[in-house]
């Protein structure tokens, strides 16, 4: 058997033109794509991620970062683009590899996808905890907060303890949600997506008063003393370097606008909508995030952000809820802001969790419907016409990463594991335009060989950035998928020469 078998394009279409009870229904138009690539991004990553660059990293340098990372997802959500407006199927980038790269390229990204999708909504449900106490905390009262033992991972460095159980629970109401219908989840993400983005324009627009020049600027050859697993260690901070390993960091702020690629099949006239959804919620997204950055970091000291160890300078992680007790100490006469900011990120959260799961479930039904994982990820609901069963068991799946991982690594882990996948869908590009010359293509990516291999660079930069840790933890991810492959998927995949 051929490991670089590739799929015929005419295959593709065809499953792109496929309708009847065991298929997706397309209920989804253009704005109803961007109001899900914008649930999808606006969430964890700038509610959370981005505390944790400032404090950790790059300092008022953050927004550069945004900068960086914003690039390479623009250079990369180009060649999406492209790709979902040819072949308009639900498997994104692992559909679009094995038509260019073949199968084992495609098993590789299928798999890396799920340290995107499917750890990303378990890293958001674990933010979701802990504003979930904030919440109680501020509206219901303390004596009603869920015990530090029940909302944090046994091995959480910083607060260690039993299991997670809110990121259950929100897991779980998601599922649910999901497995209703596409229609029904896309009317709760676009109310839910109103709210929230309501919420950061105005943190934006009413901190903005509130900035000090001298927040924005950072010593030179500034270091700061780190807790480790092992110990403690002297880290540089800030400048260039603190600058593009926190880009790799807020990189996860920018992922979703590629999960609008995985509802394709769901979607009315995808060739001309797809593209509007993917690069719409881009344009929207980064725009806020280089806005919020940019006030967060004027508002407080980097130094304001760090949690640490009581009586020394040993830095052991970020403060939790960050935005929140940022707004307490520094914008003064808000308060009340910081109250409507926690409910506005309970609800950001929650869309986050709803696309990610969605798009993992779509991804799931192309490789399932390939023979590369079994057939019950593809079965659809005669009723609802969703995969409920694959639902169930991504439920499953995440809901242990989310019970027992800490926030850190499993978010590290899904920033690392995107980065390849937007890396092999610029190169896809390339190989398409020279293997498929003549295809059709309602919307071209623009100056290719160019901005296919400035998406590269871009995306390979950012990883080389994320430590060596992350690298080991993709390496043994992709070696565990390559156990699967050779021990299932290469036996029962459908195309074999």
């Amino acid at each position: 058997m051929n490991l670089f078998v590739k799929k015929p394009l005419s295959d593709m279409l065809q499953e792109a033109d496929e309708e009847g009870q065991s298929t997706l229904k397309r209920h989804l138009n253009g704005t109803s794509l961007i109001m899900l690539g914008v649930g999808a991004t606006i969430g964890a990553g700038i509610f959370l991620l981005t505390a944790r660059a400032i404090a950790m990293n790059a300092g008022p340098g953050v927004t550069l970062s945004f900068v960086v990372a914003g690039l390479g997802c623009a250079f990369a959500g180009l060649c999406y683009a492209e790709f979902a407006a040819m072949v308009p199927v639900s498997g994104s980038a692992y559909t679009y590899s094995y038509g260019t790269m073949g199968q084992l390229v495609a098993w590789i990204i299928g798999w890396d996808l799920v340290l995107e999708y499917a750890l990303g909504a378990a890293t958001v449900s674990i933010g979701w905890s802990e504003y979930l106490n904030e919440f109680i905390k501020k509206f219901i009262g303390e004596n009603w907060m869920i015990p530090q033992a029940w909302c944090h991972s046994p091995f959480d460095l910083a607060e260690p303890g039993i299991m997670n159980v809110p990121a259950l629970v929100v897991l779980l109401l998601m599922t649910m949600l999901l497995i209703r219908g596409i229609r029904e989840s896309a009317l709760v993400n676009g109310i839910i997506v109103f709210v929230k983005v309501a919420i950061v324009l105005l943190f934006i627009g009413l901190g903005w008063q509130f900035m000090q020049p001298e927040n924005h600027q950072i010593p030179e050859g500034a270091k700061i003393l780190l807790k480790t697993s092992t110990g403690v260690e002297s880290k540089a901070f800030g400048g260039w370097g603190g600058m593009w390993s926190a880009a790799g960091i807020v990189f996860f702020a920018f992922l979703g606008f590629d999960a609008v690629s995985t509802a394709a099949r769901e979607t009315k006239n995808p060739k001309r909508n797809v593209p509007i959804g993917i690069l719409g919620s881009l344009v929207i997204c980064t725009t806020l995030y280089i806005l919020f950055s940019y006030v967060l970091t004027g508002i407080a000291p980097y130094t304001a952000l760090q949690q640490k160890v009581p009586g020394t300078e040993v830095v052991s992680g970020v403060i939790s809820p960050a935005l929140p007790i940022i707004i307490d100490q520094y914008m003064h006469g808000y308060g009340w802001l910081s109250g409507f900011i926690t409910v506005a990120v309970l609800f950001g959260f929650t869309s986050v969790i709803l696309v990610n799961l969605m798009a993992q479930s779509r991804v799931f039904i192309s490789m399932s419907r390939d023979g590369l994982i079994p057939k019950v990820f593809s079965d659809i609901h005669p009723r609802f016409s969703t995969p409920a069963k694959s639902n169930l068991i991504l439920f499953v799946f995440t809901g242990i990463f989310a019970a027992f991982v800490p926030r850190d690594t499993v978010g590290e882990m899904t920033s690392i594991g995107t980065l390849f996948a937007f890396i092999l869908v610029c190169v896809g590009i390339l190989v398409m335009r020279r293997s498929n010359p003549d295809t059709p293509r309602p919307f071209k990516t623009p100056l290719v060989p160019l901005v296919p291999i400035l998406g590269i660079l871009f995306c390979g930069a950012m990883m080389l950035n994320l430590g060596v840790d992350n690298w080991i933890r993709l390496v043994v991810w992709l070696l565990i998928g390559l156990v699967i492959y050779f021990g299932y998927s290469r036996k029962f995949a459908k195309i074999k020469s």
